[in-house]
């Protein structure tokens, strides 16, 4: 751990500090603190920067209640920039954009596009509220849940039977089935993505916790 009072700021007293969803990794804004905002930021475990269109302080969710819990700061190499890793409790952005960063200027059309679960499960939800024809996702949500569960069934099952075969190219494809299943079966029941994963990350903590319990007793 670094001490604070050795950072950069620059001839205005700011250092800028890039804010990064800790979960999904996505960067969700760009802005800046000065030596108050950022004391302010590391004493109460939530964001606050400085304006300098307004000149004064504004903690993240103050007025849109969106506020932005920080797991981690770290500085750069030279200590004048700052990473902030946050959980979010609403969209980072002022548009209702879960990320400021929505705008393209430029994208190798040769590279494929960055994949992760948040994004599927977003691009499932709007699946679900556009209804878009043509699309599969769309035809599940139009039979209804049970078939979704039937799905589900059908997908664990063939999982089970590429594992039992020790095709791990057969249970690579039936595991990203299920997977995918899975999530259309959390968006009709409305359970968000990120509650499954505190769930699994609750359960690591008791879990690190149980062996560390079992490794004394020994």
């Amino acid at each position: 751990m670094i001490d604070p009072t050795s950072l950069k700021f620059d001839a205005n007293g700011l250092i800028p500090a890039v804010v990064q969803d800790h979960d999904s990794k996505e960067v969700l804004t760009v802005a800046y603190m000065n030596r108050e905002s950022l004391a302010i930021t590391l004493s109460e475990k939530r964001t606050c920067f400085y304006s300098r269109s307004r000149n004064k302080l504004w903690r993240k969710g103050e007025e849109s209640g969106h506020v932005q819990h920080v797991v981690s700061v770290t500085a750069d190499c030279d200590g004048d920039a700052l990473l902030v890793e946050v959980r979010k409790d609403g969209p980072a952005c002022h548009t209702g954009r879960e990320s400021c960063f929505f705008n393209p200027v430029f994208a190798d059309p040769g590279q494929p596009p960055a994949f992760s679960l948040q994004g599927l499960y977003a691009l499932i939800l709007g699946r679900k509220a556009a209804m878009p024809a043509g699309s599969y996702t769309t035809y599940l949500f139009e039979k209804g849940l049970e078939k979704i569960l039937k799905k589900v069934g059908e997908e664990s099952a063939e999982v089970l039977i590429a594992a039992m075969k020790a095709d791990n190219d057969e249970l690579t494809y039936e595991l990203a089935d299920l997977c995918y299943h899975a999530l259309v079966l959390m968006a009709e029941a409305g359970v968000p993505l990120k509650r499954v994963s505190d769930e699994l990350a609750a359960r690591h903590i008791i879990d690190k916790k149980t062996k560390q319990e079992t490794q004394k007793s020994k």
